[in-house]
């Protein structure tokens, strides 16, 4: 069934009746005058649209429906499987935000929770094209993957990162050695116990994915720890929803300096998608610079900010792993936070990390499907 008006289509198609205004129809025209055949790209501006468009004819096969404008008298040809596909109100109506990066496209955790350990063999992930598509999904929904057998020789993490996307290059340069230094400029590069913390909470935007491979494990502890931030952000509003809106209200200030680099970045500790779900966590107290609020602000974000640092710190939420040589731990740096034990100084543990991003990973997903289902 369907019918218009001089405002809008509307459509049935399964089962539900489907409204489309005039514009946004003529605005997603498929033909080749409106779209490159190549690029896929729209060839009229929004500005060349005319005003007040409406629909003055609808022909309709069952398979495909072609509409006629009016003024102008252009037509344009959509199938009914795309119109479905991209029903008005999809996004709203699942409270998602329609590109994968808020908690409703994720699979929230505790260790507690999860059903083994998302876990590949560096190589069959280079030789397996579903084996690299399961890896890089689990990044995406999980937050994490481990990839065992990743030769442990140095810049192997580089090969690793370019196998997705492209390696982010920071003031530590393309790759970074984690080990004890002896004038270390981040307390990263001493044995010392780190607690849970996103990286470079002082750039904006801050590098989105980590990678940490291990070339040599300390003789005793120094193991790494993951937390589930968007799953303690949701516990968070589901038991005390004054905090959780104060962390996602206040800018933070962030800062990091050394004799070459000086960085600042002010944001919420919790981020917000336009819809208000939770779509990024940066915490990392280290980091953290003087909050300069009124008196009562920074009395009452104090007392939010304990509640959720240790919320984050609770030994329940917090998945423990001992890296061997040839592990390399890829994560989401907006949503898993990592923490490390204590170690010898006088001991050997060497990591080398480097840094990436989701759009570049979750782009290889998506080809790697589209090519899986031909």
């Amino acid at each position: 069934m369907t019918s218009q008006n001089e405002n809008f289509l509307e459509i049935g198609a399964g089962g539900q009746m489907l409204r489309f205004p005039a514009v946004w129809l003529r605005d997603n025209c498929p033909c080749a005058e409106c779209l490159d055949p190549v690029s896929g790209q729209k060839l009229k501006d929004i500005t060349e649209l005319p005003d007040g468009l409406t629909v003055s004819a609808v022909q309709d096969t069952g398979e495909s429906v072609t509409v006629t404008y009016a003024p102008g008298g252009h037509r344009s040809v959509f199938s009914r499987e795309w119109l479905a596909a991209h029903a008005l109100g999809g996004d709203a109506d699942t409270g998602g935000d329609g590109d994968g990066r808020t908690e409703d496209d994720k699979e929230l955790w505790l260790p507690a929770s999860l059903d083994g350990l998302p876990e590949h063999s560096w190589p069959r992930y280079v030789d397996e094209p579903a084996d690299r598509a399961s890896a890089l999904d689990a990044v995406l929904r999980r937050g994490f993957v481990v990839l065992h057998d990743v030769p442990a020789e140095p810049g192997m993490v580089l090969e690793v990162a370019g196998s997705f996307g492209f390696v982010r290059e920071t003031n530590y340069g393309r790759l970074f050695d984690v080990r004890v230094e002896p004038r270390p400029g981040n307390l990263a590069f001493t044995s010392r116990r780190i607690l849970p913390h996103t990286d470079n909470p002082y750039r904006d935007p801050v590098p989105t994915v980590q990678l940490l491979h291990c070339l040599r494990a300390a003789d005793d502890g120094g193991e790494t720890g993951l937390v589930d931030g968007f799953a303690a952000a949701a516990d968070l509003r589901a038991t005390e929803r004054e905090t959780f809106d104060l962390m996602a209200r206040i800018p933070v200030p962030f800062g990091y300096k050394d004799k070459s680099t000086e960085l600042r970045a002010s944001q919420p500790l919790i981020q917000l998608s336009p819809r208000g779900r939770i779509r990024g966590v940066r915490f990392n107290n280290r980091s953290a610079q003087p909050l300069r609020r009124p008196y009562p602000e920074v009395v009452a974000f104090y007392t939010a900010y304990r509640r959720w640092a240790g919320l984050l710190a609770g030994p329940e939420r917090q998945l423990n792993l001992r890296l061997a040589p040839g592990d390399c731990l890829i994560f989401d740096n907006t949503r898993v936070m990592h923490a490390r034990t204590a170690f010898s100084a006088t001991g050997s543990r060497h990591l080398q990390g480097c840094y990436a991003d989701l759009d570049g990973l979750a782009s290889t997903l998506a080809v790697l499907q589209r090519e899986e289902t031909g």
